[in-house]
């Protein structure tokens, strides 16, 4: 009927058209994807049929059926299908899982021969080919073969007939298993440390009643009978259980080690008081910077040496922290953490021109500490000088590639975890200006958390526009002014929290763009007056950051206007984030510092690095990070008004890793 009318109308029918073909292939995918993990192969068959063999998701039918056969695939099933779709996500992963079934059967050479085609090879992975190379008597990588040992982890069934194997030819010998059963109870895995002790002769193993009251309670360990002191297995147990006192009391740990100092080596004494200093320091206590000195430089791995750094910043000794810094190994000194923190110890000690040294190469760099050395040699963050656009051509040449396709029309179809397999595998070799073509069309299709990780990988042609995109402006501008919150920063949130995915939803609940836990959304709702209230309504954008920022204003007041500690406690919680204060003022770039935990202390850095370029982009005036940061005032008290009922989003300091 289309075509009886005029051209401009014809044309219109014909898009229309193509839109609903689209739509019914779409339809007729998401029933075979169905079909699939129902594994109804009729239905499946069905539906695979009326797609184009064309179509970008047509590798997805063949992976599927590869998949829906009892039992494995065949290896010329599968080698058929590497050939077929070579380079593509699927044939990484179906190569992947190959691997695994070619090391399970020990069929060494066929192993040998895919390995080098698998792009991110796991640990199961890994010990299959040190196997494979013994087998074929190639010998030349036993050291990093040997590497694998050194975990505090549970290792996959794989790598055991590896190890049993180097420890039979003494290359993993008794040291090495004491140094393992050491790093799995520093890990809190008891269990990992006894399955590991199994290597020893039955005389030199941990007792494992001693081991359970360890786990169990600590300081009972210290006054059970059979715990002889010198014995090995039985200092590396009181060591075990020393730590794990000190999660809980310094005090106590303290007193109890000086009680057994003298019945372990001096190594071993060093060792105690290291593990002793660093849980101090995570708690910010004043002895930490004592017991470190105890434990000497050389008893320190990097981990302890970076909360050495952190007391030191706090207690205001430069000389101590550059110490700390300067026994790091050499890929972590190369950190940006401690190179700024190095050349400020320079700095803070009167040698300017070295200080320099380390901050003018730092500060060319995007991120938080680029932005402070910048500010170090007398420069204002403003707007980026140049933001690189691509051009037309550069546009549809990136559409043409398979992997970005197969990634868009997941995307469409709601498949997000496949779509960001897809799209973070079809850009792994881009150039520059191809990933900000691949960004800029992820940000036409609202896929902004793509268009933010794409625009971000560039090495030297950059857009900061793209890195820092600025959706739902006019709603998030509304509910700024209305809480009398710098825009800047509420966007800075924003981003970090969930890179602008309105239907983002954390492991633990956290809902929506500013990823408002369910306790704080209805603590907030009976605040703002709202009876009708329903947690799906955190998926609504405008709700959303209608509650976040009345929320973010809340816990700002509540914490003497600060940003640095509103922020803090928008992650981890406000009662947290009080805690952590000192009882004299302090710079606020070292209370971010020396958060304990990781994921807070990354998540403040960002929002407030991510606030200065969107300040910029704002068309703010200029300020210096340092002084949206500003100064911490010192703690008046412990306790906080009206805090709502929070489940924060933060780990639990005991699990919580160290690394800066």
């Amino acid at each position: 009927m289309c075509c009886l009318f005029k051209f401009p109308f014809y044309a219109f029918c014909l898009a229309l058209y193509a839109a609903t073909a689209l739509a019914d292939v779409e339809d007729d995918f998401l029933r075979a994807r169905q079909a699939h993990y129902a594994r109804d192969l009729a239905r499946f068959e069905k539906y695979a049929a009326l797609i184009p063999p064309a179509h970008p998701l047509s590798p997805y039918l063949a992976y599927w059926r590869l998949e829906g056969n009892a039992g494995p695939a065949s290896d010329d099933r599968i080698t058929d299908f590497l050939a077929t779709y070579p380079g593509s996500w699927l044939a990484e992963r179906v190569r992947a899982d190959w691997l695994k079934q070619l090391g399970r059967r020990e069929m060494w050479p066929a192993f040998l021969a895919e390995y080098p085609r698998l792009a991110s090879p796991d640990v199961t992975h890994q010990c299959y080919d040190h196997r494979a190379e013994l087998a074929a008597g190639n010998r030349s990588r036993l050291k990093d073969a040997i590497a694998l040992w050194f975990s505090g982890h549970d290792l996959p069934g794989a790598c055991a007939p590896l190890f049993s194997q180097l420890i039979s030819e003494r290359l993993i010998n008794r040291e090495d298993v004491w140094r393992r059963q050491r790093l799995a109870l520093e890990a809190g895995n008891p269990g990992v440390a006894q399955a590991v002790a199994s290597a020893l002769p039955p005389e030199d193993r941990m007792p494992g009643g001693l081991l359970d009251l360890a786990t169990r309670s600590p300081a009972r360990l210290f006054d059970a009978r059979d715990l002889q002191l010198n014995l090995r297995q039985n200092r590396e147990l009181a060591l075990y259980a020393l730590n794990l006192l000190a999660k809980i009391s310094s005090a106590q740990a303290e007193s109890t080690l000086r009680r057994v100092l003298l019945q372990f080596p001096e190594t071993d004494q060093r060792y105690a008081w290291g593990q002793l200093a660093t849980q101090a320091a995570r708690r910010h206590e004043p002895g930490a910077l004592s017991w470190f000195d105890l434990a000497g430089p050389a008893a320190l791995s990097d981990a302890q040496r970076e909360w050495w750094v952190r007391a030191a910043l706090r207690a205001g000794q430069w000389r101590s922290a550059a110490l700390a810094i300067d026994g790091m190994s050499d890929a972590n000194r190369a950190l940006p953490v401690w190179r700024y923190w190095r050349g400020r110890a320079f700095q803070a000690q009167g040698q300017t021109a070295i200080a320099m040294q380390w901050l003018t190469p730092l500060s060319r760099e995007p991120h938080y500490y680029g932005q402070l050395a910048l500010e170090e040699l007398g420069s204002v963050v403003g707007s980026p000088a140049i933001n690189i656009k691509v051009g037309g051509d550069e546009l549809d040449a990136v559409l043409r590639d398979p992997g970005i396709q197969r990634g868009l029309s997941l995307f469409a179809m709601g498949l997000r975890s496949d779509a960001t397999s897809e799209w973070n595998w079809a850009i792994r070799g881009f150039n520059d200006r191809q990933l900000l073509a691949a960004a800029e069309q992820a940000r036409r299709v609202g896929w902004y958390d793509r268009a933010i990780n794409t625009a971000e990988r560039t090495r030297e042609s950059h857009d900061f526009e793209l890195r820092f995109i600025a959706p739902y402006r006019e709603m998030a501008s509304v509910s700024a002014a209305e809480n009398k919150l710098d825009e800047a920063w509420v966007y800075g949130l924003i981003r970090q929290e969930s890179r602008f995915i309105s239907a983002a939803r954390s492991g633990v609940g956290a809902a929506g763009l500013m990823q408002i836990m369910p306790d704080t959304a209805r603590w907030i709702a009976r605040r703002l007056g709202i009876k009708s209230f329903a947690a799906s309504d955190m998926q609504a954008p405008e709700t959303n950051i209608k509650f976040g920022t009345y929320y973010l204003k809340h816990v700002q007041d509540s914490l003497d206007g600060s940003p640095v500690l509103a922020t803090a406690a928008y992650n981890a919680g406000p009662s947290r984030a009080q805690r952590w204060r000192a009882s004299v003022p302090m710079e606020a770039a070292v209370y971010i510092e020396t958060i304990p935990f990781t994921e807070t202390r990354d998540y403040v850095r960002k929002v407030m690095s991510n606030a200065m370029y969107y300040a910029a982009r704002f068309g703010q005036p200029s300020t210096l990070l340092k002084d949206r940061l500003g100064i911490i005032p010192a703690r008046t008290s412990a306790a906080l008004p009206s805090e709502p009922a929070v489940d924060d989003k933060s780990p639990s300091l005991e699990t919580e890793s160290s690394g800066g």
